[in-house]
């Protein structure tokens, strides 16, 4: 089953620690797009070396929190500050639901938040929820009511 999620080869960086969540997300998108170039990193380090050493940018990051060596907090900030990378969509992809830690990603410059869908099919909408959003969209901070997406 295809959503609807425009049919272009798109260049998404995911880092995320857990190997197992990596490994789901790869499944969910290439089931939902047929087709991207997904690049994992395992910590937030190598996060921020792969965005300066591969170009062109992704068209988005889907940014873990608790993370080895560079947390997700410390990788957002990097990002947001740095003039080549400020611009790509982040979308923080996290266990915690904990509104301090939200409302932390949300002035932190996070364009949303998801936390980890507890199902397959859960992940798999999230996600394209998230592709089927037009790159201006992506790109502009949201209302704060917007930047939470939940998907049932």
């Amino acid at each position: 089953m295809k959503a609807n999620v425009p049919h272009i080869k798109r260049s998404i960086f995911l880092s995320d620690d857990d190997s197992d969540d990596c490994t789901l997300f790869s499944e969910a998108l290439m089931e939902i797009t047929g087709e991207a170039n997904l690049t994992v990193s395992n910590d937030g380090a190598r996060l921020m070396q792969l965005l300066e050493d591969t170009p062109p940018a992704p068209e988005i990051i889907f940014l873990d929190l608790n993370m080895p060596r560079k947390n997700g907090f410390e990788c957002l900030q990097e990002i947001r500050q740095s003039p080549k990378l400020r611009d790509i969509p982040v979308v923080i992809f996290s266990t915690s639901s904990n509104s301090d830690v939200v409302e932390r990603m949300f002035e932190g410059g996070a364009n949303f938040y998801i936390t980890k869908p507890a199902s397959y099919n859960l992940l798999k909408k999230a996600i394209a929820y998230v592709l089927s959003l037009d790159s201006r969209k992506l790109q502009v901070k949201p209302l704060r009511e917007q930047f939470v997406i939940k998907v049932a």
